[in-house]
This record gives structure tokens, C-alpha cells and sequence, in this order.
């Protein structure tokens, strides 16, 4: 990434170029699921890998749904 600036390629933000440069290395992960950092993974560090993602993502579904809640009791 240009500046090491974490803008990524044409200022696109951070994970959407090939994975190549050093910001890959630092989170090891690319792309989520091992694309990106031409890394494969052992079908138990897979397993790991996406038991973390969604913990995260159920994470932020109830973030939504409380911010929703919060809306709605507003009215």
C-alpha cells in the first residue's frame, strides 16, 4: 500500500488490495479465510478462524439490533 498509510490501493481502504504487502504479514489473515496472504490453512485452524468470525459478526448483529431498539424507543 502506497505510504503505508492504510488506505490501500486508490484510497479504497484497507484489505482490498492482493494481500502482498506488510499489512498482511501483521494480522496474518488477509482476506479473512486465508485469501490474500497466499496462506493455507489446516481445516482445524479454518475451523478456528471462522468460529472467530462469527463470534464477531454475531457481535455486531446485536449491536444493530440494540441500535435498532434504541431508534425505536425513541419515537
Amino acid at each position: 500500500m502506497p505510504g503505508f498509510d492504510k488506505t490501500g490501493p486508490e484510497g479504497m481502504g484497507e484489505g482490498t488490495g492482493r494481500g502482498m504487502g506488510p499489512c498482511c504479514v501483521k494480522n496474518g489473515l488477509g482476506f479473512r479465510r486465508g485469501f490474500g496472504c497466499r496462506r493455507f490453512f489446516t481445516k482445524k485452524e479454518e475451523s478456528e478462524l471462522l468460529k472467530e468470525e462469527s463470534e464477531a459478526l454475531e457481535g455486531e448483529l446485536k449491536a444493530v439490533k440494540e441500535r435498532i431498539a434504541e431508534i425505536k424507543s425513541k419515537k
